[in-house]
């Protein structure tokens, strides 16, 4: 999730429930394969700045639990630990704005539905139209959710992040911004994603120094965590490993897969169109549960939001998306509104933004349309 999905509307959006997971990991095999990773970890050069986390005790004593929580070989996790750095910039790009703005849909989406972004999306979908179909087929979700996603996050792999994992999380788990509100309970929250990273990096048996990401730590085209990596990646490609930094194929089905997990609805709209009946519209109640599916249709529609058409015959529960166009006070336009479904809401279990979602959408259509018949 490019600078996480789910942190790149940094601090207040912060969507902690569905990566928060409590795997179950496996040990990390026999000791020769142990001595092996030293082997490759040792004596590596630093790749960013600050100082290695093995002069910070808390960190070793992290580093020890979590040998003795994980079955993992402690001198190797010391070292992997010991060699993190500090980022500063990790730190800074995580601190809330220093000035709030109002935000603007038109801008929000000119960023990622643009030429570059639609015309590399038509060749991915063209290179991986078998993959896309049977993703489809197997967890009901359209191809061109997809290839919105993947092409929101990374531009289809192009730019999966440039810093060290393992260093964004170093940096989090045990330097997050102690201005922050929730500072103490996203520290935990890294901390856990540190140790489903090299659980997972210790099971491949490959070097964790390697892996570059956001600046959260996600990871590949479509910029996974370590916890989501581990529940909702799949070896979609079946050549026995997942990867998703090189395999669309990878990336695809696990993406399908995360969806599946969010309760994607096959058959559904993400949205209908809306407007409203201004003699009885209780605008404060349609957004008191922001982006939350909670009304029937009837209430809905009780409220002074006018639907029409198909949007009529939903069976699920409806949300009011609110959309702004900046400050129509300031020049701004007027806002745009629709009503979001459960299949909306579950694109937002990516990244909890309504804009992000609406990005998603609209990019996967836009590529869609452009597909030659």
């Amino acid at each position: 999730m490019i600078a996480s999905s789910f942190f790149r509307l940094a601090a207040g959006r912060l969507l902690l429930a569905p990566l928060l997971i409590a795997i179950c990991a496996g040990t990390a095999g026999a000791n020769p394969q142990k001595d092996s990773k030293l082997k490759k970890t040792a004596n590596r050069p630093a790749a960013t700045q600050g100082p290695a986390y093995a002069s910070r005790p808390e960190a070793m004593r992290f580093a020890d639990d979590l040998a003795a929580r994980r079955d993992l070989d402690v001198q190797w996790v010391r070292q992997v630990i010991g060699q993190a750095r500090f980022n500063p910039t990790v730190v800074r790009l995580m601190q809330p704005p220093a000035k709030t703005f109002t935000k603007n849909w038109r801008v929000y989406r000119s960023r990622f539905i643009d030429p570059v972004r639609i015309a590399a999306g038509v060749k991915f979908w063209q290179d991986n139209q078998a993959s896309l179909a049977r993703a489809e087929n197997e967890y009901g979700v359209p191809a061109e959710i997809i290839v919105g996603i993947i092409g929101v996050e990374t531009i289809y792999g192009r730019d999966t992040g440039s810093f060290r994992v393992l260093d964004a999380l170093a940096t989090l788990a045990f330097d997050f911004p102690a201005s922050h509100p929730r500072a103490a309970e996203r520290s935990e929250f890294f901390k856990g994603e540190i140790e489903q990273f090299l659980s997972l990096q210790s099971r491949q048996n490959t070097d964790p120094m390697l892996p570059r990401g956001s600046f959260a730590g996600a990871m590949g085209m479509p910029q996974f965590m370590p916890s989501s990596w581990v529940k909702y990646a799949v070896d979609f490609d079946g050549d026995g490993k997942v990867d998703l930094w090189n395999s669309p194929s990878d990336v695809i089905g696990s993406v399908a897969n995360y969806f599946k997990a969010f309760n994607w609805q096959p058959g559904m709209p993400t949205h209908y169109p809306v407007s409203f009946d201004n003699s009885r519209l209780d605008m404060d109640a349609l957004m008191a549960p922001d982006i939350l599916p909670t009304f029937s249709v009837a209430s809905f529609t009780a409220k002074g939001a006018v639907l029409e058409g198909a949007a009529l015959q939903h069976s699920g529960p409806l949300a009011l998306v609110e959309l702004l166009n900046g400050d129509p006070d300031k020049g701004g336009g007027a806002p745009v509104y629709v009503a979001g479904t459960e299949n909306f809401y579950a694109i937002t279990r990516y990244n909890w933004s309504s804009y992000y979602a609406m990005a998603v959408i609209e990019l996967g259509r836009e590529v869609k349309a452009r597909l030659a018949p």
